[in-house]
């Protein structure tokens, strides 16, 4: 009998063979077109450089390969990027006494680039940010440079032509940002599982014509991986019913270093940008003509709470989240063109990932995209995409985290246990979507930016993403120039500008960081690919070690690369506040919030010693610190637990005491281990796996820590089955009687006339009156004769029987 095909079967072969089919038709249409595109880029480079004399051959080489001879020839460029950077004060006082052409309001991704556009075109300008530089949406992004497989995926379903130039865009300027910051960013490899055998044409297709679209900019070509050669390169991976796996490549950047580097860059260039410096209203005058004008602001710096008037010919509103807030002190009463978005991410240990390979979810439970990425040696993974209000300390959910962790469960394997005591930092960037009046949901809003130009001739940059940053300042400056006649000495040269750090730098510069410095060799790398060929000026700034080896490099955190010479040199840079070095000048915040407490007060005591603070402002930024890590980066989120507590005062002073004889070095919490540090002492023996069930099961906060709450909570629920003898709480009874056991070990330790109500000297514990039921299984420990055991009547652990002790 033949073998008969089902209809679901033979749908599913149509759909994959329309999918790649219709992939075809879409390529014979879009090759010629995107081969038209190239001739006009690669004839527009040729003008532009035979207009500042660079080799017409090479469009897509830096400009380190090219030769001199021009105002941006790499010579000059090189010369100003060693120029010392002017103090902030003095950049201060250029704001107050100054005229500028432009000034830009913010100072992230986009309002950088803008500043960086302006400058370099021979415009007067200045920037103002509120707080530090990619203190909000810039610095709390996925890192990854794309073009956006998904917008792909719509432009292509919905033929949605917007949606396809987007990522063409993209992809152009993905291109164009590895080769103007190759210390910063580089090609990055994501694998997409596949777990149905129909969907691996389907998802080929579109990845194909990912590559496609990229045409000579393509990173490295996309491949398809066997099942076998998908689970060796990500042996993490959950192995049932995986068919295959599709790898395509964006890129990966540094986004808090590449926001700081594209302010020094404009800096460096001549332009006035300043941080902590608030804009509290707007500046207007009236034309010849009678119609009102922002010519300017009146902003406040936060640290020392001057305020003055900056003069400007034209005002560029580059504020994100807060587009709509500057946009009001321009003209009251208008209509909002910004749609804010909380985006979360988790950060989880790097075991949780290879070191060089993604992981794309293309699609979540509720219909989003997750991205699991290795990244400064850890694990990001995010994002969520929810409405919510502007804020500026935003906070990540902890139904936000769980939903995260749910879905990577799905894909990693059942061997990997996801838990959320591993998360090391979480925390919550907001999108300024470009809202669509005709639509509810913000997945189905683009990233595609707008340019407005107001009657009173503000201008607003809305929108967009991180990879597009460059086009949208090219965009607002040239929108600028004509909107408030401003006079550039040349066009927009930054397409293939490199930015600070990247003149010098070579994939092989940290060695020479070793060989002249005598750092250690992941500090090196960690040095090279942040600071470029600024890393050395980093070095100078260490302190010797006083060790044989590293000679330079004392390490802010014993985990972590960041060095004590990073703090001084990020003062150099702006750095005002201890949050600017945790979070920004070092990304110590983002990957552990744990380790940056402990490292906040050398980093403090560091600019203490840089920028002459007192005892008082050594408390105050110890504060504030706290405050952003327990706040923002996820810190403070805890479960919480309904369960009442029905303990005297008598009964909880001792459980505390109880609690501090196991929480060794006096943290102020249990961990795994000093369980395994008691069990030691008193010679029992548990599995590492009984260790970590027990932690788990009275860790309510799922921290991989117990606190004095988790530890009254815990001993709540004993009281509960010794009155009602059943296990009906959340706590297992097995594991509860493993605890217990501990008690029982105690007592084969006491002598034959110790009191029941005494504190044992070595373990701190008490006997417990309320206790009476597990009273009953100790007492005949204490009857027994010394030297002799009686085994305990509670359900013992599951682990080898302990070994025979004496008294």
């Amino acid at each position: 009998m033949r073998p008969r095909l089902s209809v679901r079967t033979l749908k599913r072969l149509l759909f994959a063979g329309a999918a790649v089919g219709g992939v075809g038709a879409v390529i014979v249409t879009v090759v010629p077109e995107v081969a038209s595109r190239f001739h006009e880029i690669e004839a527009s480079y040729s003008k532009m450089a035979e207009k500042v004399g660079l080799d017409k051959r090479l469009p897509n080489t830096s400009l380190m390969e090219q030769p001199s001879g021009s105002v941006m020839a790499f010579e000059d460029q090189r010369k100003q990027m060693y120029n010392p950077l002017p103090p902030r004060k003095d950049i201060l006082k250029s704001l107050e006494e100054e005229e500028f052409d432009i000034l830009v309001i913010g100072g992230g991704a986009t309002g950088t680039g803008v500043a960086l556009d302006a400058v370099t075109r021979g415009l007067k300008t200045s920037l103002v940010e509120k707080f530090d530089f990619a203190s909000g949406t810039s610095s709390r992004s996925t890192k990854l440079i794309h073009g956006g497989v998904r917008y792909l995926q719509k432009a292509i379903f919905n033929l949605d032509i917007e949606q396809y130039r987007m990522v063409k865009e993209s992809l152009t300027e993905r291109a164009n940002l590895l080769n103007i910051a190759p210390h910063l960013a580089s090609s990055f490899p994501i694998m997409l599982p596949v777990y149905k055998w129909w969907q691996l044409p389907y998802y080929w297709a579109g990845i194909k014509m990912y590559d496609v679209v990229a045409g000579r900019q393509v990173l490295k070509p996309s491949y398809i991986l066997s099942k076998t050669k998908a689970l060796e390169l990500f042996p993490m991976l959950k192995k049932d019913k995986l068919v295959g796996a599709l790898v395509y490549y964006d890129g990966q950047h540094d986004d808090a270093r590449m926001n700081v580097s594209l302010a020094i860059t404009a800096v460096r260039y001549g332009a006035s940008v300043a941080n902590y410096t608030e804009v509290v209203s707007l500046l207007k005058t009236t034309d010849d003509d009678g119609k009102e004008r922002v010519t300017g602001a009146h902003v406040k710096d936060r640290l020392s709470g001057r305020e003055w008037d900056i003069k400007a010919k034209c005002v560029i509103n580059a504020t994100g989240p807060y587009t709509d807030r500057i946009r009001t002190l321009g003209k009251e009463n208008i209509k909002k063109i910004c749609q804010p978005s909380s985006g979360v991410h988790v950060v989880l240990p790097d075991y949780y990932s290879p070191e060089s390979m993604g992981l794309l979810d293309p699609s979540t439970s509720d219909g989003r995209v997750i991205f699991f990425l290795p990244w400064q040696k850890v694990t990001v993974a995010g994002t969520t995409d929810r409405p919510c209000d502007v804020s500026d300390y935003p906070q990540p959910s902890e139904d936000e985290i769980q939903f995260i962790l749910k879905e990577i469960r799905n894909y990693l394997s059942p061997d990997v246990e996801v838990r959320r005591g591993d998360v090391l930092s979480a925390w919550s960037g907001i999108r300024p979507l470009v809202s669509d009046p005709n639509k509810s949901d913000t997945q189905s809003i683009a990233r595609n930016h707008i340019i407005e130009v107001a009657d009173n001739k503000l201008i607003t940059i809305a929108g967009g993403k991180w990879t597009t940053y460059r086009s949208m300042a090219e965009e607002t400056v040239d929108r600028a120039v004509i909107a408030c006649g401003l006079q550039p000495a040349q066009k927009c040269c930054t397409k293939g500008l490199l930015l600070d750090g990247a003149h010098g730098w070579s994939p092989t510069l940290f060695i020479r960081l070793v060989q002249d410095f005598g750092v250690e060799n992941q500090v090196a790398q960690h040095l090279a690919a942040t600071y470029g060929d600024k890393s050395f000026k980093v070095a100078k700034m260490c302190n010797l070690t006083g060790k044989r080896w590293p000679v330079l490099g004392k390490r802010l955190h014993e985990e972590y690369a960041y060095i004590e010479g990073e703090v001084k040199y990020a003062v150099r840079e702006y750095a005002c506040r201890a949050v600017d070095v945790l979070a920004r000048r070092t990304r110590l915040a983002f990957t552990n919030v744990f380790a940056a407490k402990e490292a906040l007060p050398r980093i403090v005591d560091i600019m203490a010693q840089e920028l002459g603070w007192s005892e008082e402002r050594k408390k105050e930024e110890l504060e504030h610190a706290d405050l952003f890590l327990r706040r923002e980066m996820g810190l403070d989120i805890k479960q919480t637990s309904d369960v009442r507590l029905n303990f005297s005062k008598d009964e909880i002073n001792q459980y505390v005491k109880r609690f501090k004889s196991l929480d060794y070095q006096n943290k102020g919490f249990i961990t795994i281990n000093d369980l395994r540090r008691y069990f030691k002492k008193i010679g029992e023996r548990v599995s590492e796996d009984q260790l970590h069930d027990i932690l788990s099961e009275v860790d309510l906060n799922r921290n991989a820590q117990v606190d004095l709450g988790e530890f009254l909570q815990l001993l709540n629920a004993l009281r509960k089955i010794a009155e009602d003898n059943r296990g009906d709480t959340d706590i297992d009874y097995r594991r509860i009687a493993q605890l217990m056991t501990i008690r029982v070990i105690q007592m084969r330790h006491r002598t034959r006339n110790r009191n029941f109500g005494e504190e044992h000297p070595q373990s701190g514990f008490v006997a417990d009156a309320t206790l009476t039921g597990y009273h009953e299984q100790l007492d005949p420990v204490d009857k027994q004769d010394e030297g002799e055991d009686a085994p305990p009547e509670a359900d013992p652990p599951e682990a080898d029987p302990p070994e025979a002790e004496t008294n």
